[in-house]
């Protein structure tokens, strides 16, 4: 057999619809500045999917600082791994203020989001640890656990009765072995939008001996009194041993880092692999961060005009009789009763009637049968934007229901 023969065969679970939906549902182009609105295929859209939280993609001071250190330093320095020669002071300074914001004694840099947590969790576990994890997890952590030889066990979905039951039995399976049990969840799910229960998984710790490993990417500059994230947030910063956090998110740009303590710290350093035989992250990336962190630090309005739009529109969708689940964040699901092909015209029909766009979730990745509309509320969308939205919303809702989209026909948007 030949190993390319999977590719006309085996597409895979969202690579199926590639030929519908390239373009459009996967791969769209949004053009023009970052910001509420954008252009699509020529179009001006009201976009609710970017992860522009406070609104610092295109903050003036973020383009100034940006632009003058691309000019300063170019996009190559440093030139190589931070381990053999891509070192510089200002990445430790972005690491020690960013310890600072999270409340830990140190932080390493990461280049990527991704491929950091998955590196994350190869370098703090052997063959004799146990990792006890939410089922919900992101797949960079699903990605982390596949490099694991050890012994996994999962818990439903913040089912703290049934992970009490998998911490007892990863600590009858690590006292067999001589390893340890590392716990691992998220501060913010990206997709439904509710928090991990930190502070009860924190509480475990009395009874059991395990550590806790939390991806805070979409709680790292939201969440928390000073928006230093989830663990901040229920007030259990000191009992999470091992904090993640992107700047994918709340900081508009790229990389990301780990903050715990310092040997800890030390040890992913030394023994990352994914970082060890990268690229340093250019300089241009650590100046721009350090004033973004400085502006989630200095600017709390950002963060109250983020939550006052987040609000309404969570208030204005369920009072319109949407169901957006148990949301506890700014990430706004809104759960849908349809078919894959009613989904593409339902999003089709908000994007080139209302001007509306947003990222559409069918099954594999949530239940035959469901749909999820997820929505981005940011700093840089208006109360009018949320009025307009709820009532599109209304009238797609009510069209599905009345059955005016086909339960089977893909949208075909390239025929229009």
């Amino acid at each position: 057999m030949d190993i390319f023969d999977k590719v006309n065969t085996q597409k895979g679970n969202i690579g199926q619809y590639a030929k519908q939906a390239h373009g459009y549902f996967a791969f769209p182009k949004l053009e023009g500045e970052i910001n509420s609105r954008m252009k699509f295929r020529g179009k001006e859209v009201l976009t609710w999917s970017l992860n522009n939280y406070i609104g610092l993609a295109n903050h003036p001071e973020v383009r100034k600082a940006d632009a003058e250190s691309a000019e300063k330093w170019g996009l190559a320095y440093p030139m190589g791994a931070r381990m053999m020669s891509g070192q510089t002071s200002r990445h430790e300074e972005l690491e020690a203020q960013l310890a600072d914001f999270v409340g830990k004694p140190d932080a390493f840099l990461l280049n990527f989001g991704y491929q950091g947590m998955l590196s994350i969790i190869d370098a703090l576990v052997n063959r004799h640890d146990v990792i006890v994890y939410d089922s919900e997890s992101h797949a960079c952590i699903m990605d982390g656990l596949r490099l694991h030889q050890g012994k996994r066990f999962v818990y439903p979905h913040n089912d703290m009765e049934n992970l009490h039951k998998q911490l007892e039995r990863a600590t009858k399976w690590a006292e067999n072995t001589g390893g340890g049990i590392l716990v691992i969840t998220e501060g913010v799910f990206g997709m439904a939008g509710d928090l991990g229960k930190l502070d009860e998984i924190v509480a475990m710790k009395e009874e059991f001996n395990f550590r806790l490993l939390v991806d805070d990417a979409h709680g790292f500059g939201v969440m928390g009194p000073t928006g230093a994230g989830a663990p901040e947030h229920f007030g259990v910063t000191e009992g999470v041993d091992v904090l993640f956090g992107t700047f994918a998110k709340a900081m508009a740009g790229i990389g990301a880092f780990v903050a715990c303590d310092e040997d800890v710290c030390g040890y992913l350093r030394y023994n990352m692999r994914s970082q060890t035989f990268a690229k340093s992250l250019p300089m241009p990336i650590v100046e721009g961060s350090i004033k973004r962190l400085e502006l989630l630090r200095t600017k709390p309005e950002l963060r109250e005009q983020l939550f006052t739009i987040s609000d309404t529109l969570q208030k204005g969708l369920t009072e319109a009789g949407l169901e957006i689940g148990c949301t506890e964040s700014p990430v706004t699901p809104v759960y849908l009763s349809g078919s894959v092909a009613e989904g593409t015209q339902v999003t089709m029909d908000l994007r080139e009637n209302y001007g509306i766009f947003c990222s559409i979730v069918v099954y594999p990745v949530i239940p035959k049968g469901q749909l999820l509309l997820r929505l981005i509320p940011t700093a840089t969308h208006t109360l009018e934007d949320v009025e307009y939205t709820v009532n599109a919303f209304k009238d797609v809702s009510a069209k599905l229901k009345e059955g005016k989209y086909s339960n089977e026909k893909f949208a075909d948007i390239f025929n229009q």
